[in-house]
């Protein structure tokens, strides 16, 4: 699976993320200070890792907040934005009528959501994705990309990107699931998957949270 190497960034903190909001497919949620700071880091990071040989294929979702960190990892590594491929399959996973609300106030209404240890959503939202439903079409973009063989960087979300980490990665499917998750990592994080292995090769400063 995947000729190259496979870098993956979680998007930098945003407004929503620094005042618990879920934010699913809400398509502009920008950057806090933190965030951009973070996102900076990233490219910094990889540009360090990279050396001399900077030729990546970029991919990113199409919200804001993973376009803008995109642009500032663009820019540290020498990459031009205008060469960003944006795909809908990496989009978060959609949180349908909890998209915009407060973590505090949907549990307050709804009851617990989310589990403390994972971090996972323990139940679909109302007019939501389920983690299966990102699978699908996680699996049908790696279907794309599966024949190319050049180093490629991906910048996407929390609960996504724990998708696509777990079908690289060859996870046994979480039995609650039926799907691959691997575990949670902060925003701004950054990871190298390949050959059946992960390697973070830049923690972020963020939370773990959506």
């Amino acid at each position: 699976m995947f000729g190259g190497r496979t870098f993956i960034a979680r998007h930098g903190e945003t407004v929503f993320n620094a005042t618990a909001r879920i934010q699913g497919n809400v398509a502009h949620t920008p950057l806090t200070s933190q965030g951009v700071t973070q996102a900076i880091d990233m490219g910094q990071t990889l540009a360090t890792w990279l050396g001399t040989a900077q030729s990546l294929q970029l991919w990113s979702s199409p919200a804001g907040r993973a376009l803008q960190t995109a642009a500032l990892i663009a820019e540290a590594i020498g990459s031009s934005f205008f060469d960003i491929q944006i795909d809908d399959r990496l989009s978060e996973i959609e949180m349908g009528s909890w998209s915009g609300r407060t973590y505090a106030n949907i549990i307050a209404h709804e009851g617990p959501i989310i589990c403390a240890e994972t971090r996972l959503f323990t139940r679909v939202a109302p007019g939501g994705e389920s983690y299966a439903d990102v699978a699908a079409r996680l699996r049908a973009w790696i279907d794309t990309e599966d024949e190319h063989h050049h180093d490629r960087l991906i910048i996407m979300h929390g609960m996504s990107s724990r998708v696509l980490r777990g079908l690289l990665l060859d996870l046994a499917p979480d039995p609650r699931f039926g799907v691959p998750i691997a575990p949670s990592l902060p925003q701004g994080s950054l990871v190298l998957v390949g050959g059946g292995t992960e390697r973070v090769i830049h923690s972020g400063t963020g939370t773990g949270a959506d």
